[in-house]
């Protein structure tokens, strides 16, 4: 049985404790979060959240790319959140990596992506940076409360970028 055939089997067996009849898509405490998706992630013990607080983005890195950007303006202009976080994480797998080296293995299967991979070497630099993006992106109304965490996965512990 593959994983998407066990995932079924769960979720059948879990419909009544899945089903949230009277839950809004709007989150009740108006944040979208964009994370990594790195397994090691676990949001929702992490910030104290539950099913219906919160959107939740989640892409290699939590990086602000143009879909990023796209989700969370889904989120502001149709959804009404107000606040955005981005969670990075150390030992990233997109830490250190080599965009050229990702480019040539693609190339090599003949795919030319429109898209980076993100690679990045400094992790707070490239947390503010995308915290700018943020701040500068006119498809976000609000843009007053855009804060950038680091979770050390080995530690457990959540710092604020200074």
């Amino acid at each position: 049985m593959g994983n998407a055939d066990e995932m079924l089997t769960v979720a059948r067996s879990r419909s009544a404790e899945l089903a949230a009849p009277r839950l809004s898509p709007k989150p009740r405490r108006k944040v979208a979060i964009l994370s990594c998706m790195d397994t090691r992630i676990d949001l929702f013990p992490m910030l104290g959240l539950e099913r219906g607080d919160a959107h939740i983005i989640r892409n290699a890195g939590g990086l602000v790319t143009d879909d990023a950007i796209r989700s969370l303006s889904v989120s502001q202009r149709l959804l009404g959140t107000e606040e955005v976080v981005v969670v990075m994480h150390e030992g990233c797998g997109l830490l250190g990596a080599s965009e050229d080296e990702f480019a040539k293995a693609l190339a090599a299967d003949g795919v030319l992506p429109t898209w980076r991979l993100g690679a990045f070497t400094d992790i707070e630099a490239t947390l503010r940076h995308s915290l700018e993006r943020l701040r500068e992106s006119r498809e976000l109304p609000a843009k007053g409360e855009v804060r950038g965490l680091i979770f050390d996965p080995e530690s457990g512990s959540l710092r604020e970028l200074a």
